[in-house]
């Protein structure tokens, strides 16, 4: 089946669980808008990008996964400081940066908004995510954007997306499977990790269960009320992490 990068990519965006996409509009992104304004996926405009960033963020934190979209350097360098919050606490939000042309980079070097160079936004975005993808050619974008969201539901922490406009309405072949394998344990290391932890435990003389946002984050909340429960051991949360327990 072939649609195009953009409609797989609003796809896999409804798939992982996105309902709505916060952002502020701008050229270079405005061809993906007019997808997103015909999905399913309901748009939130904000004032700046950078509100934007942070209802995303917090988006994130209670529906498990946020998206923000946001044009080339004006939007994308002005949404960096709520990313670079949602990496440093966990938070599992998509970035969405519309960006110039690929043809457009070799014949007009001289395009608005670019700062440096034409790879600068996404440089300094890979010091903020865990994945940084450039959607810069049709055939692999579906593999791109398949690995960014996998990386983000893996690890709970931002990934950008940077989408060209002359990409968004080009074809692409959608993959016979587009969502990764679950992740599995190695039995023999987990086996191994869970002795060490027990024999740690049974020798301590006051041991305290500390709560970290990591429970909320990655949908152990139960599991930390039965080790509670089974064991009797007192625990407190940190701040970031004090709605994990009642």
């Amino acid at each position: 089946m072939t649609i195009s990068v953009g409609q797989y990519l609003v796809r896999r965006l409804e798939e992982v669980g996105a309902k709505h996409v916060f952002g502020v509009p701008g050229d270079y992104v405005l061809a993906f808008y007019d997808l997103l304004s015909r999905s399913p996926l309901t748009v939130v405009g904000t004032c700046s990008e950078m509100s934007a960033g942070f209802a995303a963020d917090a988006y994130a934190r209670l529906n498990g996964i946020g998206v923000v979209c946001v044009t080339y350097c004006v939007g994308g360098l002005s949404v960096l400081n709520a990313v670079a919050q949602a990496y440093a606490e966990e938070s599992p939000l998509i970035v969405i940066a519309g960006s110039p042309g690929m043809n457009e980079r070799a014949h007009s070097p001289f395009l608005h908004h670019r700062v440096k160079g034409f790879d600068t936004q996404l440089r300094v975005f890979r010091e903020v995510t865990i994945c940084a993808e450039v959607l810069d050619d049709a055939t692999t974008a579906p593999a791109q954007i398949n690995r960014a969201l996998s990386m983000c539901s893996r690890y709970k922490r931002p990934v950008y997306i940077e989408l060209p406009r002359d990409i968004v309405n080009q074809p692409a072949r959608v993959p016979a499977r587009s969502e990764s394998e679950p992740l599995k344990s190695n039995p023999k290391s987990l086996g191994e990790a869970v002795a060490e932890a027990a024999a740690k435990l049974r020798s301590a003389k006051h041991p305290v269960i500390l709560a970290g946002v990591e429970m909320q984050r990655f949908g152990l909340q139960n599991l930390l009320a039965r080790l509670v429960d089974r064991t009797g051991y007192p625990i407190a949360a940190t701040l970031l992490g004090k709605s994990v327990i009642s």
